[in-house]
């Protein structure tokens, strides 16, 4: 099997949820923990830090693993999704995983897969650990893929855990309310290891607590223990959440004997991108006129995002806008500026909601612009209506920054 061949192979054989939605999620670690054992546990290969959160957990992520790049150490990183190539989701020193790694796990696994229906996601989580494994990584740092405690990576036992926050995102899987998404998140919390909150909100903190009290865990609020912001080359003001949550993540590292500098964390913060190969987070794409491109699309994130680009200087803004059909956008449309121009866009993928359906639905909240046959078609509009003072922005959902950068 060549490269392209074996990612076929896993993107129509196994249930995938950035595909499929809902039916491909598995509300369940059976699938995971009998992977492990078939690969012979490679989880208890490495020592690793564990992030989740709906938020920042994927920029979170890259920090901390850019600044243990920095003190010398091996680093794996598992984040998803990925924008461009699946091999973006394992990385070692910022480096991809190797074509001929991917291939070599299918074919030595596939029988199993197959006989045993596992999911895209519960795949990659083996396939990462069973890398990280082989190539004797010190330390990996790992971002949840959704919720916490039935999550497939959460066959790790940590040096630290890491929760960044607690939105509304995924309720259909994880609760309706923020205690009951606190209470899948807090599902990482494991028995006497550190565990960093990244921000402190009076719906959650009562959750993560009792988990921590229950687990004599020590439990630290980054919002509340660090001062200081380290300048980073992730310039979104939002990020600056996200650098106390992984500077605070490092603190817990150095009382565990990690030897970690300032000028490691420093530098690590100041190009976490060179490091680590991060993407799409307020990502400049270009300038004159100005265009940036971000992932965030649940509603703390898009509102993050907006209130960002508000914050800009421009004489127009134009929006290039997509989502997919099972986003409840009555949670995101007042965080959507009324005086923007928009280009809805349907994401290249059988989830994408029709352009021409989002056109409608949006123009009910005065929300004006016209549809589009895809993503780039959309775009190019922009770019050619667009004057060099007005503000281009790309975004809505993971898959429309996907097809653009």
């Amino acid at each position: 099997m060549t490269y392209p061949d074996t990612l076929d192979w896993m993107f129509a054989q196994l249930p995938m949820y950035q595909r499929q939605g809902k039916t491909a999620f598995k509300k369940d670690l059976t699938n995971t923990l009998n992977l492990a054992t078939h690969l012979n546990h490679p989880e208890k290969d490495f020592k690793s830090v564990h992030v989740a959160g709906t938020n920042g957990k994927g920029s979170t992520s890259h920090m901390v693993a850019s600044i243990l790049q920095e003190a010398g150490y091996k680093v794996g990183l598992y984040t998803s999704p990925h924008l461009k190539d699946f091999r973006e989701r394992i990385r070692i020193n910022g480096k991809p995983v190797s074509k001929q790694f991917v291939i070599g796990f299918i074919k030595r696994n596939k029988a199993f897969l197959e006989q045993n229906k596992l999911s895209f996601f519960e795949l990659t989580v083996g396939m990462a650990f069973d890398y990280f494994s082989k190539q004797k990584v010190d330390i990996a740092v790992v971002e949840v893929g959704m919720g916490g405690r039935l999550d497939s990576t959460n066959i790790l036992t940590p040096e630290v855990s890491v929760i960044t926050n607690i939105g509304m995102d995924h309720t259909q899987f994880l609760g309706d309310t923020l205690e009951l998404i606190a209470g899948e998140k807090a599902g990482i919390i494991k028995p006497k290891i550190p565990v960093v909150i990244g921000e402190t909100q009076k719906e959650t903190k009562p959750v993560f607590d009792k988990k921590a009290e229950l687990s004599s865990s020590k439990i630290v609020y980054a919002d509340q223990s660090v001062k200081k912001v380290y300048p980073s080359d992730l310039v979104g003001a939002y990020q600056s959440k996200n650098i106390k949550t992984a500077f605070q993540a490092i603190k817990e590292l150095q009382l565990q004997g990690f030897k970690i500098s300032d000028k490691h964390i420093e530098k690590g913060f100041l190009i976490v991108v060179k490091n680590t190969g991060l993407l799409g987070r307020w990502q400049v794409l270009g300038e004159n006129p100005k265009i940036v491109c971000d992932t965030g699309h649940n509603r703390e994130g898009l509102g993050y995002v907006m209130h960002q680009v508000l914050n800009q200087t421009f004489d127009q803004l134009h929006i290039v806008f997509g989502v997919v059909n099972d986003k409840d956008l009555t949670t995101i449309v007042d965080l959507l500026p009324k005086e923007a121009i928009y280009y809805f866009c349907k994401p290249d993928m059988s989830r994408g909601k029709n352009a021409e359906e989002l056109q409608k639905e949006f123009s009910k909240y005065h929300l004006v612009g016209e549809s589009y046959n895809s993503v780039n078609e959309a775009y190019q509009s922009a770019l050619k209506h667009a004057s060099k003072n007005d503000f281009i922005f790309v975004g809505g959902s993971t898959f429309v920054v996907a097809e653009i950068i």
